[in-house]
């Protein structure tokens, strides 16, 4: 019986239907918006850097969405929304110091 034990787990393990891959593509789009949407939510808070934080908006927004379209685990997801949230945000700053004019 004990080897029976011990061989189910070894057969469990090697199921091919278990996923074992790896998500880096998803870690790295997560990362990727959460940075941009901090990016443009300190550029929009700037009077100043209005351009560049409505620009980093316009990149943060559809790449987080992406990302969260994409997105296999829980943390990745949390980034996502936290990236689409900040650069949401970002860009409304933006666009109330004055947006697209340069």
């Amino acid at each position: 019986m004990p080897q029976e034990a011990a061989g189910s787990r070894q057969g469990v393990a090697a199921r091919p239907d278990i996923q074992t891959e790896s998500h880096a593509l998803g870690n790295g789009l997560a990362v990727a918006s959460i940075a941009i949407g901090i990016v443009a939510l300190i550029l929009g808070w700037i009077p100043s850097t209005h351009f560049p934080g409505v620009i980093a908006a316009v990149i943060g927004l559809p790449l987080a969405l992406y990302s969260q379209m994409i997105s296999g685990t829980i943390n990745q997801r949390w980034l996502n929304v936290i990236g689409m949230v900040a650069a949401f945000l970002g860009g409304a700053f933006a666009l109330s110091h004055g947006g697209f004019s340069v």
